[in-house]
C-alpha cells in the first residue's frame, strides 16, 4: 500500500504539469516561436525557468553526496552558481538586443552571426550537443533513485531506472508538442516543488538533524577544510570547480537560451535578482543538509542516498514529497535540455546544411522528438552500467571551452570567425584527452582540472589567432555595426538614469 500511494503521488504531480500545459497552451506559428516562446516571458516565468533549468535533480543525490562525503567542497556549488547569477547581468543587453534585432534562436546562431561564420555556428552547435545528451542520459537515470526509495525494496535498480527513463520520456511528449513555452510554463510548476517546498524539507531534516546529536561537533573534522598542498586532489582543486563551473554556466545551451525567452534586458536582469536568493537559499540548505548528515550511519555508507535516508525517517508523505521534489528538478533540467538541442539541431545543422533559415516549427518538433527517443534508448541500454559517468565527466570540462569564444565574442570586438574554431576544437579536444588521462585533477599543475588546463591552451589559441590574423576592414566596420545595436541603447539607458 506505501509503495502504491508513493508512486501514485508522483503520477499525480506529473498530472498537474501536464493539466497545467494543457490550459496554458498556445499554438507556435513560427520556428522562431518555438525555439524561444515568442521572447514574451516575463520575469515570474523567467525566475523559475532559470532554477530550474539550473539546479537539476542531480543537486539532490550527487551534489549533496559530495557535501556528504567530501564536507566542505562540496558547497562549491553555491559559490559558482552566484558567479553565474552576475554574469547574467553582464550578458543581458548584448545577448537579448542582439537576439531580438537578429532573430537569433539558439547559442550556435548567435555566435554564428557574431563571427558571421558557418563553420563557427556548426562547431559551436556541435561541442553543445555532444557535451549535453551524456547529462541528459543520466538525468533519466538519476530517478531510478526516486522510484527504487518509493517502491519499499520491491522494484530493484535496473526496474528502477527503466521506469524512471519511461516516465521521463513520456513527459517529454508535452515538450515536444509545445517547444520552450511549453518548458517555461512547466518550470513554473515544477520550480515552486522542487525549490519551495525542498526548501521546506531541507529546513525540517536541518531541525531534525541538530536536534538529534548531529550537529557541526559531530561532523568528521576533515570535512570543514579544502584540499591544500600535498591532497590527493592538489591545493588548485577548488579553486578549478568553481572556475569551470561559472565560466562553463552559459556554455550550456539549455541555459543560454533563456536570455532569449525573456521579453525584455529588464525582465532577464529582475530574473537574476529574483533567482539569485532562491538558488543561494535552497542550495545551501541542501548542501548544510548533506554536511551535518554526514555523522549519520547510513549516509557515510552510501552518501548519494542522503536525501532519501533523512526523508524516509519522516514518513511516506516526507519521503514522497521530497522524491517529487527530485522528480520536478529533473524533469525541468532534462525537458530544457531536449528542447534546446533539437531546436538547436533543427536550426543550426539542418537549416546549414539546407542553406536556408528554417521557419516551420514541426521541424523543431521533429528534433526535439528524435533527441529524446535517442536519449532514452540510449539510457535503457546503459541502465545497469556506471561507465558513462566519465563520458559525462569529459563533456562537462568540453563545454567549458565554449567560453572564450562566447565572452570574447560577445564583449570583445578584434576576436575572429578563424580565431574561434581554432579555440573552441583545440580546447575541447585538450579536455577530453586530459580528462581521459586526469579523470579528477592534474597533480603536477597543483590540481586544476583538465576543463581548466585546456582553457589555458583555448583563450592562448583565441588571442594569437586573433593578432596574427586580425579582422579586414570589411569585417571591422560589420562588428562596429553590431556593437551599436546595444551600445546605443546601453547610452540612452544611462542617461535616462
Amino acid at each position: 500500500m506505501d509503495m502504491l500511494l508513493a508512486y501514485g503521488g508522483i503520477a499525480a504531480f506529473m498530472a498537474l504539469i501536464i493539466w497545467v500545459m494543457e490550459r496554458m497552451r498556445r499554438p507556435d506559428t513560427t520556428f522562431s516561436d518555438y525555439a524561444t516562446a515568442g521572447r514574451s516571458f516575463n520575469a515570474t516565468y523567467g525566475t523559475m525557468a532559470f532554477v530550474n533549468t539550473w539546479l537539476p535533480g542531480t543537486v539532490f543525490i550527487s551534489f549533496a553526496g559530495l557535501a556528504a562525503s567530501g564536507g566542505v567542497i562540496g558547497f562549491y556549488l553555491v559559490v559558482y552558481s552566484m558567479v553565474a547569477i552576475g554574469l547574467m547581468f553582464l550578458l543581458s543587453r548584448p545577448v537579448h538586443d542582439w537576439g531580438k534585432k537578429f532573430d537569433l534562436r539558439t547559442q550556435a546562431d548567435l555566435l554564428g552571426m557574431r563571427y558571421d561564420s558557418r563553420a563557427v555556428r556548426v562547431v559551436a552547435s556541435v561541442i553543445g550537443i555532444v557535451a549535453t545528451m551524456p547529462w541528459i542520459v543520466l538525468g533519466m537515470q538519476s530517478l531510478g533513485l526516486v522510484f527504487s526509495y518509493l517502491s519499499f525494496g520491491r522494484v530493484g535498480p535496473l526496474l528502477a531506472v527503466i521506469i524512471s527513463v519511461g516516465v521521463i520520456a513520456f513527459r517529454q511528449i508535452w515538450t515536444v508538442k509545445y517547444g520552450m513555452r511549453g518548458v517555461m510554463i512547466s518550470d513554473l510548476v515544477q520550480g515552486i516543488f522542487a525549490y519551495f517546498i525542498g526548501t521546506v524539507i531541507a529546513l525540517g531534516m536541518l531541525t531534525w538533524l541538530l536536534t538529534s546529536g548531529h550537529g557541526f561537533g559531530d561532523v568528521p573534522p576533515g570535512h570543514f577544510s579544502l584540499p591544500g598542498p600535498g591532497s590527493e586532489l592538489g591545493p588548485l582543486y577548488a579553486l578549478s570547480i568553481v572556475l569551470t563551473g561559472a565560466a562553463g554556466s552559459w556554455c550550456w545551451p539549455d541555459i543560454f537560451v533563456r536570455l532569449f525567452t525573456a521579453n525584455s534586458v529588464k525582465t532577464i536582469r529582475r530574473t537574476a535578482l529574483q533567482a539569485a536568493p532562491i538558488v543561494f537559499v535552497f542550495s545551501t540548505a541542501v548542501c548544510m543538509v548533506a554536511f551535518l548528515a554526514s555523522s549519520v550511519k547510513e549516509v557515510a555508507a552510501a552518501p548519494d542516498d542522503v536525501w532519501f535516508i533523512l526523508a524516509e525517517r519522516g514518513g511516506l508523505v516526507v519521503l514522497t514529497l521530497a522524491a517529487i521534489c527530485v522528480v520536478a528538478a529533473t524533469l525541468g533540467n532534462v525537458g530544457a535540455n531536449l528542447q534546446a538541442l533539437g531546436a538547436q539541431t533543427a536550426n543550426d545543422f539542418i537549416g546549414v546544411v539546407q542553406h536556408r533559415r528554417i521557419e516551420n516549427p514541426a521541424l523543431g518538433r521533429w528534433s526535439v522528438a528524435v533527441i529524446t527517443i535517442l536519449c532514452a534508448v540510449a539510457a535503457f541500454f546503459t541502465a545497469s552500467t556506471t561507465g558513462l559517468i566519465t563520458w559525462a565527466l569529459v563533456s562537462y570540462q568540453g563545454i567549458v571551452q565554449l567560453a572564450p569564444a562566447l565572452f570574447f565574442g560577445i564583449f570583445w570586438k578584434r576576436g575572429t570567425a578563424n580565431a574561434a574554431v581554432a579555440a573552441m576544437a583545440s580546447g575541447f579536444i585538450t579536455a577530453a584527452v586530459l580528462q581521459v588521462v586526469y579523470p579528477v585533477s592534474i597533480l603536477w599543475l597543483g590540481g586544476i582540472t583538465s576543463g581548466v588546463a585546456a582553457l589555458v591552451v583555448n583563450v592562448a589559441v583565441y588571442v594569437l589567432v586573433s593578432l596574427a590574423k586580425p579582422q579586414s576592414p570589411a569585417e571591422r566596420e560589420r562588428v562596429e555595426e553590431l556593437w551599436k545595436v546595444h551600445q546605443g541603447q546601453t547610452e540612452r539607458t544611462l542617461e535616462h538614469v
